[in-house]
């Protein structure tokens, strides 16, 4: 009976100590913005995923109020230099490049750790074209020991991580899209 005093003890202090530093948790995310356009100069994966990132916010209700506009002009059927009328703010994605390199060999020469990056730079303009977020890049990478017997299992680990590195990406995106506080 007295350990189960303790625990208790111990555990109100810890949710005390807690909230007393400021903790909370991450909430639905709440943005400055109404309308979003989502353009990239080639249609990478980073964009294409942001695009369903928010289409499923606000099917869940994450996104309270924000729609995603359709960054396509009319006429050409291409990407829009600019974004929709309708769009309040423009979240062009201006580079998305996967590198890959070596980063360890052995006494032979040969690959023994490969390293993967992907670099994403970005900006979010409003709709009268004055930059709210200037250009930033986000950078994720990961290390991948690499062997000549286990190429094809390789592969598909080097695709996971890019995966993973590419959902990192995103929600980095999302938070600094929700961090903005105003778009004047």
């Amino acid at each position: 009976m007295n350990r189960r005093r303790v625990l208790w003890g111990g555990v109100a202090l810890g949710g005390g100590l807690l909230q007393a530093c400021g903790f909370k948790l991450r909430g639905a995310a709440t943005y400055a913005f109404d309308t979003i356009a989502v353009t990239a100069s080639q249609n990478g994966a980073v964009a294409v995923e942001l695009r369903a990132a928010l289409g499923t916010r606000l099917r869940d209700g994450g996104v309270s109020g924000v729609t995603a506009v359709n960054p396509r002009s009319a006429d050409s059927g291409g990407p829009a230099t600019t974004a929709p009328p309708a769009a309040q703010v423009t979240l062009e994605i201006l580079q998305e490049l996967r590198e890959r390199s070596v980063a360890g060999v052995n006494a032979a020469g040969q690959v023994r750790e490969l390293q993967l990056r992907i670099r994403v730079k970005f900006r979010l303009s409003n709709a009268s074209g004055k930059e709210v977020i200037e250009d930033t890049e986000i950078l994720q990478q990961r290390d991948i020991s690499f062997n000549e017997s286990a190429v094809l299992a390789k592969e598909v680990e080097e695709a996971l991580l890019y995966r993973n590195m590419q959902t990192d990406i995103v929600q980095q995106l999302l938070r600094r899209l929700a961090a903005v506080k105003s778009i004047t």
